[in-house]
């Protein structure tokens, strides 16, 4: 078996974009509001007030100052605070299936190929719309490939796991090319009336083509030189909500079901894992982190991204070695890293190698050590 690689990506972008200062001015108001009808069981000691939130704050704990979402009135009317999506019938495509089509379509326009030259959809995200039929299936239709796909689940790392399984897939002449593909509607699991997450998450779509060395080289391709997974249990990040809900008693409220974390665990357990896993994968491929030319790390939250980057290479990692797209895309899960790839690789020169890495829920990380090639 030849070499595998990654010959194209794509994005989708929602129309519609949230700042921090709109945010915090329904979020506020909510809690506002919240604070005035319990002020007698707040004074008497028997509920917490709820607290303010501030643009400040969130750069400060994030790094974020907008965010791009499938649909903004819902989530900043303070009535509603989540997206408002329109009931689709079943002859419709599904949300996640145009968001996979337009990303995957400029990543095979990228790439240079065709339906026909495909085998295999993988879609990878950390919230999938429905169990069944596959979100991937549905996509495979939809952009007229022959062949096989299916839908898969690893929190935040879902798109390199993603990257792994089309990787091996290849490996094993089971296809010639894969399609991962990412549809993160993060705002749809997201408490927008909780002060600490309120800001995290934003929506994207992304996708990447890899596939063999069939003699169709394509210009700029990155040659995956080695694909590396971890995951370590743990509660400090959880999402609930799942078709069991409804059958529990006494039933969860919104803010057991939905997106919550112990940020400062999660970053004190996260950022050595990395660390260990990044350098330990670098060595079994006989490379020093001083080879590297970039991160493309998981775009979740700044300081984490900056101490990390800083112990794999021994220095303070500049905006080119280390690009954030976390400002203007906040989390967007799995598809985080890849967009900070897509993005941020066209200057990148032959024989320059770089690590695509996710970390997040599970605990997950995934780490894709990359060669741009001299084609």
């Amino acid at each position: 078996m030849g070499a595998i690689y990654i010959t194209g990506s794509g994005l989708f972008t929602p129309e519609q974009s949230i700042s921090n200062d709109e945010l915090v001015a329904a979020y506020n108001e909510f809690a506002r509001r919240h604070n005035e009808a319990n002020a007698g069981a707040i004074t008497a000691g028997e509920c917490e007030p709820m607290p303010m939130s501030a643009s400040d704050f969130i750069v400060k704990a994030s790094g974020i100052q907008s965010r791009y979402v499938i649909d903004k009135q819902g989530i900043l009317d303070v009535e509603r605070m989540r997206p408002v999506l329109r009931r689709r019938s079943e002859d419709e495509p599904s949300i996640q299936c145009e968001m996979s089509v337009s990303a995957a379509r400029e990543a095979m326009a990228n790439a240079g190929r065709e339906a026909a030259d495909i085998d295999a959809v993988i879609v990878a995200c950390s919230n999938l719309q429905r169990a069944y039929p596959a979100i991937a299936v549905e996509v495979q239709q939809a952009l007229g490939i022959d062949g096989w796909a299916f839908d898969m689940n690893v929190a935040c790392s879902s798109a390199t796991f993603g990257l792994q399984m089309a990787a091996d897939t290849i490996a094993r002449d089971s296809a010639r090319a894969v399609l991962v593909i990412s549809p993160e509607i993060c705002s749809g699991h997201l408490n927008f009336r909780d002060r600490d997450s309120h800001f995290i998450f934003g929506d994207a779509c992304t996708a990447v083509l890899v596939e063999n060395d069939n003699g169709q080289k394509t210009p700029g391709a990155f040659e995956i030189l080695g694909t590396r997974l971890k995951t370590r249990f743990s509660n400090n990040i959880r999402n609930d909500q799942g078709f069991l809900n409804r059958a529990e008693e006494p039933p969860r409220t919104d803010d057991e079901r939905l997106f919550r974390q112990q940020g400062r665990k999660v970053f004190k357990d996260v950022v050595p894992m990395v660390n260990d896993l990044i350098l330990g994968h670098l060595a079994s491929l006989g490379l020093r982190s001083d080879q590297l030319k970039r991160l493309w790390f998981h775009q979740a939250n700044l300081s984490m991204n900056q101490l990390i980057a800083r112990r794999v290479l021994g220095h303070e990692a500049s905006p080119q070695e280390a690009p954030v797209i976390l400002d203007r895309y906040a989390n967007t899960s799995s598809a985080g890293s890849i967009i900070a790839f897509h993005q941020h690789h066209d200057d990148l020169d032959a024989g320059d190698t770089g690590v695509i890495c996710s970390f997040g829920a599970g605990y997950s990380a995934g780490s894709v050590v990359i060669r741009r090639t001299s084609h």
